[in-house]
Protein backbone atom coordinates (compact mmCIF):
# COMPACT_ATOMS: atom_id res chain seq x y z
CA UNK A 1 0.00 0.00 0.00
CA UNK A 2 1.12 3.55 -0.64
CA UNK A 3 -0.08 6.89 0.66
CA UNK A 4 0.83 10.42 -0.40
CA UNK A 5 1.37 13.31 1.96
CA UNK A 6 3.12 16.67 2.24
CA UNK A 7 6.28 17.14 4.28
CA UNK A 8 8.37 20.10 5.39
CA UNK A 9 12.10 19.49 5.77
CA UNK A 10 14.98 21.73 6.72
CA UNK A 11 17.98 22.11 4.38
CA UNK A 12 20.05 18.95 4.50
CA UNK A 13 17.08 16.72 5.31
CA UNK A 14 15.53 16.71 1.83
CA UNK A 15 17.53 13.68 0.62
CA UNK A 16 17.84 11.80 3.92
CA UNK A 17 15.66 8.64 3.77
CA UNK A 18 15.84 8.15 7.53
CA UNK A 19 14.59 11.67 8.23
CA UNK A 20 11.93 11.51 5.50
CA UNK A 21 10.67 8.21 6.90
CA UNK A 22 10.32 9.72 10.34
CA UNK A 23 8.54 12.81 8.98
CA UNK A 24 6.20 10.74 6.80
CA UNK A 25 5.36 8.43 9.69
CA UNK A 26 4.42 11.42 11.83
CA UNK A 27 2.31 12.95 9.06
CA UNK A 28 0.49 9.68 8.39
CA UNK A 29 0.30 8.73 12.08
CA UNK A 30 2.04 5.44 11.50
CA UNK A 31 4.94 3.68 13.23
CA UNK A 32 8.16 4.46 11.29
CA UNK A 33 8.95 0.76 10.95
CA UNK A 34 5.89 0.27 8.75
CA UNK A 35 7.28 2.62 6.09
CA UNK A 36 9.69 0.85 3.79
CA UNK A 37 10.52 3.79 1.51
CA UNK A 38 9.65 7.44 0.91
CA UNK A 39 9.60 8.59 -2.70
CA UNK A 40 9.80 12.34 -3.35
CA UNK A 41 7.30 13.35 -6.03
CA UNK A 42 7.73 17.13 -6.01
CA UNK A 43 10.12 19.41 -4.15
CA UNK A 44 10.45 23.17 -3.83
CA UNK A 45 12.25 25.68 -1.64
CA UNK A 46 10.09 28.00 0.47
CA UNK A 47 12.08 31.08 1.50
CA UNK A 48 9.11 33.31 2.31
CA UNK A 49 9.65 33.12 6.05
CA UNK A 50 12.75 33.72 8.12
CA UNK A 51 13.33 29.98 8.14
CA UNK A 52 14.05 28.45 4.74
CA UNK A 53 12.49 25.01 4.26
CA UNK A 54 11.85 22.40 1.61
CA UNK A 55 8.21 21.63 0.86
CA UNK A 56 7.71 18.19 -0.58
CA UNK A 57 4.97 15.97 -1.91
CA UNK A 58 5.96 12.38 -1.15
CA UNK A 59 4.66 8.85 -1.58
CA UNK A 60 5.18 6.55 1.40
CA UNK A 61 5.44 2.81 0.77
CA UNK A 62 3.75 1.04 3.70
CA UNK A 63 4.82 -2.55 4.27
CA UNK A 64 5.45 -2.75 0.53
CA UNK A 65 8.68 -2.95 -1.42
CA UNK A 66 9.73 -0.01 -3.53
CA UNK A 67 11.15 -0.87 -6.94
CA UNK A 68 13.18 1.96 -8.48
CA UNK A 69 11.76 3.09 -11.77
CA UNK A 70 13.70 2.59 -14.97
CA UNK A 71 13.66 5.19 -17.71
CA UNK A 72 15.04 3.25 -20.66
CA UNK A 73 13.09 4.00 -23.81
CA UNK A 74 12.75 1.63 -26.74
CA UNK A 75 12.29 2.83 -30.30
CA UNK A 76 11.38 0.86 -33.45
CA UNK A 77 13.64 0.69 -36.49
CA UNK A 78 12.69 3.28 -39.11
CA UNK A 79 15.63 2.82 -41.47
CA UNK A 80 13.39 2.16 -44.48
CA UNK A 81 10.38 4.22 -43.40
CA UNK A 82 8.97 7.37 -45.01
CA UNK A 83 11.27 10.35 -44.33
CA UNK A 84 10.48 13.60 -42.55
CA UNK A 85 13.09 16.33 -42.95
CA UNK A 86 13.78 18.28 -39.76
CA UNK A 87 15.72 21.51 -40.20
CA UNK A 88 17.60 22.26 -36.99
CA UNK A 89 18.97 20.04 -34.20
CA UNK A 90 17.82 22.12 -31.24
CA UNK A 91 15.33 20.87 -28.63
CA UNK A 92 12.40 21.22 -31.06
CA UNK A 93 14.20 19.32 -33.82
CA UNK A 94 15.56 16.54 -31.60
CA UNK A 95 12.24 15.84 -29.91
CA UNK A 96 10.45 16.03 -33.24
CA UNK A 97 12.87 13.36 -34.45
CA UNK A 98 12.21 11.08 -31.47
CA UNK A 99 8.47 11.47 -31.97
CA UNK A 100 8.79 10.66 -35.67
CA UNK A 101 10.53 7.41 -34.75
CA UNK A 102 7.72 6.52 -32.35
CA UNK A 103 5.27 7.10 -35.21
CA UNK A 104 7.24 4.84 -37.56
CA UNK A 105 8.69 7.70 -39.63
CA UNK A 106 12.34 8.25 -40.49
CA UNK A 107 13.68 11.60 -39.24
CA UNK A 108 16.36 13.24 -41.35
CA UNK A 109 17.86 16.08 -39.32
CA UNK A 110 19.85 18.69 -41.23
CA UNK A 111 21.83 21.04 -38.98
CA UNK A 112 23.90 23.95 -40.29
CA UNK A 113 26.29 23.79 -37.35
CA UNK A 114 28.59 21.19 -35.91
CA UNK A 115 28.27 18.30 -33.50
CA UNK A 116 28.53 19.13 -29.81
CA UNK A 117 32.18 18.11 -29.47
CA UNK A 118 33.26 20.08 -32.51
CA UNK A 119 31.34 23.20 -31.37
CA UNK A 120 33.61 23.56 -28.36
CA UNK A 121 36.55 24.83 -30.38
CA UNK A 122 34.42 27.54 -31.94
CA UNK A 123 33.07 28.58 -28.54
CA UNK A 124 36.63 28.80 -27.23
CA UNK A 125 37.49 31.13 -30.12
CA UNK A 126 34.49 33.30 -29.26
CA UNK A 127 35.41 33.61 -25.58
CA UNK A 128 39.19 33.89 -25.90
CA UNK A 129 39.65 35.73 -29.18
CA UNK A 130 36.31 37.38 -29.84
CA UNK A 131 35.97 35.52 -33.15
CA UNK A 132 32.51 34.39 -34.30
CA UNK A 133 31.97 31.52 -36.70
CA UNK A 134 28.58 32.38 -38.26
CA UNK A 135 27.76 28.68 -38.68
CA UNK A 136 28.99 27.36 -35.32
CA UNK A 137 28.49 29.36 -32.14
CA UNK A 138 26.36 29.51 -29.01
CA UNK A 139 23.19 29.49 -31.14
CA UNK A 140 24.03 27.18 -34.05
CA UNK A 141 25.06 23.55 -33.76
CA UNK A 142 23.90 20.29 -32.21
CA UNK A 143 21.41 20.93 -29.43
CA UNK A 144 20.88 24.51 -30.59
CA UNK A 145 21.13 27.42 -28.18
CA UNK A 146 19.88 25.15 -25.39
CA UNK A 147 23.06 23.06 -25.27
CA UNK A 148 25.21 25.94 -24.09
CA UNK A 149 22.51 28.05 -22.52
CA UNK A 150 22.08 26.65 -19.04
CA UNK A 151 19.60 23.81 -19.39
CA UNK A 152 16.81 25.39 -17.37
CA UNK A 153 13.73 23.21 -17.73
CA UNK A 154 11.14 25.37 -15.98
CA UNK A 155 8.10 26.08 -18.14
CA UNK A 156 4.55 27.33 -17.89
CA UNK A 157 3.59 25.49 -21.09
CA UNK A 158 1.89 22.67 -19.23
CA UNK A 159 -1.22 22.66 -21.44
CA UNK A 160 0.65 22.19 -24.72
CA UNK A 161 1.82 18.67 -24.01
CA UNK A 162 3.29 16.20 -21.54
CA UNK A 163 6.10 18.04 -19.75
CA UNK A 164 6.90 15.00 -17.65
CA UNK A 165 7.40 12.87 -20.77
CA UNK A 166 10.04 15.33 -21.99
CA UNK A 167 11.77 15.27 -18.61
CA UNK A 168 11.73 11.47 -18.56
CA UNK A 169 13.36 11.43 -21.98
CA UNK A 170 16.17 13.61 -20.64
CA UNK A 171 16.59 11.22 -17.68
CA UNK A 172 16.68 8.25 -20.06
CA UNK A 173 19.57 9.94 -21.83
CA UNK A 174 21.64 10.81 -18.77
CA UNK A 175 20.00 13.59 -16.75
CA UNK A 176 19.52 13.04 -13.01
CA UNK A 177 16.11 12.09 -11.65
CA UNK A 178 16.10 15.35 -9.68
CA UNK A 179 14.65 17.12 -12.72
CA UNK A 180 11.47 15.05 -12.27
CA UNK A 181 10.83 16.40 -8.78
CA UNK A 182 12.38 19.86 -8.49
CA UNK A 183 10.05 22.81 -8.93
CA UNK A 184 12.70 24.55 -11.05
CA UNK A 185 14.51 21.68 -12.79
CA UNK A 186 17.95 22.35 -14.21
CA UNK A 187 20.51 20.18 -15.98
CA UNK A 188 23.53 22.45 -16.43
CA UNK A 189 25.60 23.39 -19.44
CA UNK A 190 28.41 21.03 -18.41
CA UNK A 191 26.07 18.00 -18.56
CA UNK A 192 23.85 18.88 -21.52
CA UNK A 193 26.39 18.04 -24.27
CA UNK A 194 26.59 14.38 -23.20
CA UNK A 195 22.79 14.18 -23.01
CA UNK A 196 22.36 15.73 -26.46
CA UNK A 197 24.93 13.31 -27.87
CA UNK A 198 23.03 10.39 -26.33
CA UNK A 199 19.78 11.58 -27.95
CA UNK A 200 21.56 11.73 -31.31
CA UNK A 201 22.78 8.16 -30.82
CA UNK A 202 19.22 7.04 -30.10
CA UNK A 203 18.06 8.63 -33.36
CA UNK A 204 20.86 7.02 -35.35
CA UNK A 205 20.40 3.58 -33.77
CA UNK A 206 16.74 3.65 -34.77
CA UNK A 207 17.67 4.33 -38.38
CA UNK A 208 17.25 8.10 -38.45
CA UNK A 209 19.82 10.44 -39.98
CA UNK A 210 21.63 13.46 -38.52
CA UNK A 211 23.57 15.64 -40.95
CA UNK A 212 25.91 18.36 -39.66
CA UNK A 213 27.36 21.23 -41.69
CA UNK A 214 24.17 20.94 -43.74
CA UNK A 215 22.71 24.38 -44.36
CA UNK A 216 19.32 24.61 -46.05
CA UNK A 217 19.24 27.29 -48.75
CA UNK A 218 15.91 26.52 -50.41
CA UNK A 219 12.61 24.84 -49.69
CA UNK A 220 11.44 22.73 -52.62
CA UNK A 221 7.79 23.57 -53.19
CA UNK A 222 5.62 22.41 -56.08
CA UNK A 223 1.95 23.35 -56.53
CA UNK A 224 1.70 24.52 -52.93
CA UNK A 225 3.20 21.35 -51.46
CA UNK A 226 6.64 20.88 -49.93
CA UNK A 227 8.79 18.25 -51.64
CA UNK A 228 12.04 18.62 -49.75
CA UNK A 229 15.00 20.95 -49.30
CA UNK A 230 18.15 21.99 -51.11
CA UNK A 231 21.42 22.26 -49.19
CA UNK A 232 24.20 24.80 -49.62
CA UNK A 233 26.31 22.38 -51.65
CA UNK A 234 23.47 21.75 -54.08
CA UNK A 235 22.34 18.41 -52.64
CA UNK A 236 18.59 17.81 -52.73
CA UNK A 237 16.74 15.88 -50.02
CA UNK A 238 13.20 14.72 -50.75
CA UNK A 239 10.32 14.32 -48.27
CA UNK A 240 6.62 15.04 -48.06
CA UNK A 241 6.99 16.91 -44.76
CA UNK A 242 9.54 19.46 -43.54
CA UNK A 243 9.65 20.56 -39.89
CA UNK A 244 11.34 23.95 -39.78
CA UNK A 245 12.92 24.17 -36.31
CA UNK A 246 15.80 26.56 -36.92
CA UNK A 247 15.75 28.73 -33.78
CA UNK A 248 15.31 32.46 -33.27
CA UNK A 249 18.70 33.50 -34.65
CA UNK A 250 18.65 31.90 -38.12
CA UNK A 251 18.08 35.16 -39.96
CA UNK A 252 19.09 33.72 -43.31
CA UNK A 253 16.19 31.27 -43.03
CA UNK A 254 13.78 34.19 -42.75
CA UNK A 255 15.49 35.72 -45.79
CA UNK A 256 15.05 32.44 -47.65
CA UNK A 257 11.33 32.37 -46.89
CA UNK A 258 10.88 35.97 -48.02
CA UNK A 259 12.85 35.29 -51.20
CA UNK A 260 10.59 32.34 -51.98
CA UNK A 261 7.43 34.34 -51.31
CA UNK A 262 6.46 32.30 -48.23
CA UNK A 263 4.51 34.36 -45.70
CA UNK A 264 6.26 35.55 -42.54
CA UNK A 265 5.24 38.26 -40.08
CA UNK A 266 6.92 40.77 -37.76
CA UNK A 267 6.60 39.84 -34.08
CA UNK A 268 7.10 41.57 -30.74
CA UNK A 269 10.09 40.61 -28.60
CA UNK A 270 11.90 42.05 -25.56
CA UNK A 271 15.10 44.05 -25.27
CA UNK A 272 17.39 45.08 -22.45
CA UNK A 273 20.56 44.01 -20.67
CA UNK A 274 21.97 41.16 -18.65
CA UNK A 275 22.48 42.11 -15.01
CA UNK A 276 25.06 40.36 -12.86
CA UNK A 277 25.50 40.46 -9.08
CA UNK A 278 27.86 38.61 -6.78
CA UNK A 279 25.88 35.47 -5.92
CA UNK A 280 26.28 36.15 -2.20
CA UNK A 281 24.16 39.31 -2.52
CA UNK A 282 21.28 37.31 -4.00
CA UNK A 283 21.67 34.57 -1.39
CA UNK A 284 21.57 37.06 1.50
CA UNK A 285 18.46 38.71 0.10
CA UNK A 286 16.52 35.57 -0.70
CA UNK A 287 17.57 33.31 2.17
CA UNK A 288 17.65 36.05 4.86
CA UNK A 289 21.12 35.08 6.00
CA UNK A 290 24.67 36.32 6.01
CA UNK A 291 26.08 33.08 4.59
CA UNK A 292 24.07 30.56 2.55
CA UNK A 293 23.61 27.13 4.11
CA UNK A 294 25.66 24.65 2.07
CA UNK A 295 22.60 22.41 1.88
CA UNK A 296 20.78 25.10 -0.11
CA UNK A 297 21.45 25.78 -3.80
CA UNK A 298 22.48 29.28 -4.90
CA UNK A 299 19.32 31.36 -4.91
CA UNK A 300 17.42 32.80 -7.85
CA UNK A 301 14.97 35.66 -8.25
CA UNK A 302 12.09 36.69 -10.46
CA UNK A 303 11.26 40.40 -10.68
CA UNK A 304 8.67 42.35 -12.66
CA UNK A 305 7.40 45.93 -12.58
CA UNK A 306 5.08 48.01 -14.73
CA UNK A 307 6.70 51.27 -15.86
CA UNK A 308 4.77 53.68 -18.04
CA UNK A 309 2.36 50.98 -19.13
CA UNK A 310 5.03 48.48 -20.09
CA UNK A 311 6.41 45.46 -18.25
CA UNK A 312 10.05 45.44 -17.16
CA UNK A 313 11.01 41.94 -16.07
CA UNK A 314 13.82 39.54 -15.31
CA UNK A 315 14.02 36.22 -17.10
CA UNK A 316 16.45 33.34 -17.70
CA UNK A 317 17.95 33.90 -14.25
CA UNK A 318 21.22 31.99 -13.82
CA UNK A 319 22.38 31.43 -10.21
CA UNK A 320 26.11 30.76 -10.02
CA UNK A 321 26.25 31.45 -13.73
CA UNK A 322 28.18 32.94 -16.61
CA UNK A 323 27.31 35.70 -19.07
CA UNK A 324 27.93 34.31 -22.55
CA UNK A 325 28.58 35.99 -25.93
CA UNK A 326 25.81 34.80 -28.25
CA UNK A 327 26.38 36.78 -31.43
CA UNK A 328 25.88 34.90 -34.69
CA UNK A 329 27.62 37.47 -36.89
CA UNK A 330 30.92 39.34 -36.68
CA UNK A 331 29.49 42.85 -36.25
CA UNK A 332 27.14 42.48 -33.28
CA UNK A 333 27.03 42.02 -29.52
CA UNK A 334 24.44 39.69 -28.01
CA UNK A 335 24.60 38.37 -24.44
CA UNK A 336 22.86 35.48 -22.72
CA UNK A 337 23.47 33.48 -19.55
CA UNK A 338 24.05 29.91 -18.40
CA UNK A 339 24.94 27.91 -15.30
CA UNK A 340 26.80 24.64 -14.73
CA UNK A 341 24.96 21.87 -12.92
CA UNK A 342 26.40 22.81 -9.52
CA UNK A 343 25.80 26.52 -10.12
CA UNK A 344 29.05 27.14 -8.29
CA UNK A 345 30.37 30.25 -10.05
CA UNK A 346 30.63 33.40 -7.88
CA UNK A 347 28.12 35.46 -9.88
CA UNK A 348 24.38 35.44 -10.55
CA UNK A 349 23.00 36.93 -13.77
CA UNK A 350 19.62 37.52 -15.33
CA UNK A 351 18.23 39.07 -18.45
CA UNK A 352 16.33 42.25 -17.55
CA UNK A 353 14.26 43.49 -20.43
CA UNK A 354 11.37 45.60 -21.68
CA UNK A 355 8.69 44.41 -24.09
CA UNK A 356 9.09 45.83 -27.62
CA UNK A 357 5.82 46.05 -29.56
CA UNK A 358 5.37 46.76 -33.24
CA UNK A 359 4.13 50.29 -32.59
CA UNK A 360 7.37 51.10 -30.72
CA UNK A 361 9.48 50.75 -33.85
CA UNK A 362 9.16 53.16 -36.79
CA UNK A 363 8.21 51.67 -40.12
CA UNK A 364 5.52 49.65 -41.81
CA UNK A 365 4.00 46.93 -39.62
CA UNK A 366 3.41 44.88 -42.75
CA UNK A 367 7.18 44.62 -43.28
CA UNK A 368 8.09 41.22 -41.79
CA UNK A 369 11.68 42.36 -41.20
CA UNK A 370 10.76 45.51 -39.28
CA UNK A 371 11.46 44.08 -35.83
CA UNK A 372 14.44 41.97 -36.92
CA UNK A 373 16.11 44.99 -38.51
CA UNK A 374 15.54 46.98 -35.32
CA UNK A 375 16.95 44.14 -33.20
CA UNK A 376 20.04 43.88 -35.38
CA UNK A 377 20.61 47.65 -35.37
CA UNK A 378 20.78 47.63 -31.54
CA UNK A 379 23.21 44.71 -31.57
CA UNK A 380 25.43 46.57 -34.03
CA UNK A 381 25.32 49.70 -31.84
CA UNK A 382 26.46 47.57 -28.91
CA UNK A 383 29.32 46.17 -30.98
CA UNK A 384 30.55 49.63 -31.92
CA UNK A 385 30.17 50.91 -28.36
CA UNK A 386 32.24 48.00 -27.04
CA UNK A 387 35.01 48.72 -29.49
CA UNK A 388 34.96 45.40 -31.37
CA UNK A 389 36.03 41.78 -30.82
CA UNK A 390 32.92 41.06 -28.73
CA UNK A 391 33.90 43.40 -25.90
CA UNK A 392 30.53 44.33 -24.41
CA UNK A 393 29.36 47.81 -23.32
CA UNK A 394 28.68 47.82 -19.59
CA UNK A 395 27.83 50.08 -16.67
CA UNK A 396 27.46 49.74 -12.92
CA UNK A 397 23.81 49.65 -11.84
CA UNK A 398 23.59 52.83 -9.74
CA UNK A 399 25.70 54.70 -12.29
CA UNK A 400 23.26 53.63 -15.00
CA UNK A 401 20.25 54.89 -13.06
CA UNK A 402 21.99 58.20 -12.28
CA UNK A 403 23.21 58.70 -15.86
CA UNK A 404 26.87 58.56 -14.85
CA UNK A 405 29.72 56.85 -16.72
CA UNK A 406 31.27 54.19 -14.49
CA UNK A 407 34.84 55.05 -13.55
CA UNK A 408 35.61 51.34 -13.47
CA UNK A 409 33.71 48.08 -13.77
CA UNK A 410 33.48 45.24 -11.24
CA UNK A 411 34.87 41.79 -11.86
CA UNK A 412 32.38 39.82 -13.91
CA UNK A 413 31.93 36.56 -15.79
CA UNK A 414 31.81 37.84 -19.38
CA UNK A 415 35.01 36.38 -20.82
CA UNK A 416 35.54 38.51 -23.97
CA UNK A 417 35.67 41.56 -21.70
CA UNK A 418 33.61 44.65 -20.89
CA UNK A 419 34.05 48.35 -21.59
CA UNK A 420 32.64 51.20 -19.51
CA UNK A 421 29.95 52.88 -21.62
CA UNK A 422 26.82 54.86 -20.85
CA UNK A 423 24.24 52.35 -22.02
CA UNK A 424 21.91 55.12 -23.11
CA UNK A 425 24.21 55.33 -26.14
CA UNK A 426 23.05 51.82 -27.11
CA UNK A 427 19.49 51.43 -25.84
CA UNK A 428 16.54 53.44 -27.19
CA UNK A 429 15.37 56.17 -24.80
CA UNK A 430 12.10 54.42 -24.01
CA UNK A 431 13.94 51.21 -23.06
CA UNK A 432 16.66 53.05 -21.16
CA UNK A 433 14.20 55.17 -19.15
CA UNK A 434 12.00 52.23 -18.16
CA UNK A 435 15.00 50.26 -16.95
CA UNK A 436 16.27 53.27 -14.99
CA UNK A 437 12.92 53.57 -13.25
CA UNK A 438 12.48 49.86 -12.58
CA UNK A 439 15.86 49.01 -11.01
CA UNK A 440 15.44 51.06 -7.78
CA UNK A 441 11.96 49.52 -7.42
CA UNK A 442 13.48 46.06 -7.75
CA UNK A 443 15.88 47.11 -5.00
CA UNK A 444 12.97 47.88 -2.70
CA UNK A 445 11.45 44.48 -3.45
CA UNK A 446 14.72 42.60 -2.87
CA UNK A 447 17.19 43.93 -0.31
CA UNK A 448 20.66 44.48 -1.73
CA UNK A 449 19.65 44.19 -5.40
CA UNK A 450 20.08 47.89 -6.15
CA UNK A 451 23.83 48.31 -5.80
CA UNK A 452 26.84 49.53 -7.72
CA UNK A 453 28.38 46.10 -7.17
CA UNK A 454 26.02 44.94 -9.92
CA UNK A 455 26.94 45.34 -13.58
CA UNK A 456 24.66 45.82 -16.58
CA UNK A 457 26.02 44.22 -19.75
CA UNK A 458 24.48 44.97 -23.14
CA UNK A 459 22.62 43.80 -25.00
CA UNK A 460 20.07 41.10 -24.20
CA UNK A 461 18.17 41.04 -27.46
CA UNK A 462 17.51 37.41 -28.50
CA UNK A 463 14.73 36.92 -25.96
CA UNK A 464 12.46 35.52 -28.65
CA UNK A 465 12.15 35.56 -32.40
CA UNK A 466 11.34 38.97 -33.93
CA UNK A 467 9.61 37.12 -36.79
CA UNK A 468 6.70 34.70 -36.71
CA UNK A 469 6.15 32.01 -39.33
CA UNK A 470 2.36 31.51 -39.41
CA UNK A 471 0.76 28.10 -39.23
CA UNK A 472 -2.74 26.69 -39.07
CA UNK A 473 -3.85 26.03 -35.49
CA UNK A 474 -5.33 22.65 -36.29
CA UNK A 475 -2.93 21.18 -38.87
CA UNK A 476 0.20 23.10 -37.71
CA UNK A 477 1.11 23.59 -41.37
CA UNK A 478 2.02 26.86 -43.04
CA UNK A 479 -1.14 28.32 -44.64
CA UNK A 480 0.54 28.57 -48.06
CA UNK A 481 2.63 25.40 -48.11
CA UNK A 482 1.21 21.97 -47.36
CA UNK A 483 3.72 19.82 -45.51
CA UNK A 484 5.71 22.74 -44.07
CA UNK A 485 5.55 22.76 -40.27
CA UNK A 486 6.99 25.93 -38.66
CA UNK A 487 8.24 24.85 -35.25
CA UNK A 488 9.77 26.05 -31.99
CA UNK A 489 11.31 29.34 -30.96
CA UNK A 490 12.38 30.42 -34.41
CA UNK A 491 8.84 30.22 -35.72
CA UNK A 492 7.45 32.06 -32.70
CA UNK A 493 5.77 29.13 -30.91
CA UNK A 494 8.05 28.36 -27.98
CA UNK A 495 10.23 30.01 -25.37
CA UNK A 496 12.69 27.60 -23.80
CA UNK A 497 13.90 24.02 -23.91
CA UNK A 498 10.72 22.34 -22.68
CA UNK A 499 8.21 24.35 -24.69
CA UNK A 500 10.37 23.93 -27.81
CA UNK A 501 10.60 20.18 -27.23
CA UNK A 502 6.82 19.93 -26.82
CA UNK A 503 6.26 21.97 -29.97
CA UNK A 504 8.61 19.63 -31.83
CA UNK A 505 6.62 16.63 -30.63
CA UNK A 506 3.35 18.23 -31.67
CA UNK A 507 4.69 19.12 -35.12
CA UNK A 508 5.90 15.56 -35.63
CA UNK A 509 2.47 14.22 -34.70
CA UNK A 510 0.89 16.63 -37.20
CA UNK A 511 3.39 15.55 -39.88
CA UNK A 512 2.54 11.92 -39.18
CA UNK A 513 -1.12 12.61 -39.91
CA UNK A 514 -0.16 14.11 -43.28
CA UNK A 515 2.15 11.41 -44.59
Amino acid sequence: MTKETELIATPGQQDDQEVLTRLAAAALKLPPQQITHVQVLKRSIDARGRRVVYRMQVRAYIQEAHHPETYTQHYPSVKDAKPVIIVGAGPAGLFAALQCIELGLKPVIVERGKAVKDRRRDLANINKQGLVNPESNYCFGEGGAGTYSDGKLYTRSTKRGDVNAVLRTFVAHGATEDILVDARPHIGTNKLPQIITAIRETILQAGGEVRFDAKVTELLVQFGKVEGVKLAGGEVLKAGAVILATGHSARDVFEMLRRQGILIEAKAFALGVRIEHPQEIIDRAQYHCEVRDEALPPSYYNLVEQVDGRGVFSFCMCPGGIIAPCATATDEIVVNGWSPSKRNNPFANSGTVVQVNLEDVPGNNADPFKMLDFQHSIEQLAYRAGGGRLVAPAQRMVDFVNGRLSVDLPDNSYLPGTRSVELKEVLPDWINDRLRNALPVFGRKMKGYYTNEAILVGVESRTSSPIKIPRDKETMQHPQVQGLFPCGEGAGYAGGIISAAIDGINCAIAAGKLI
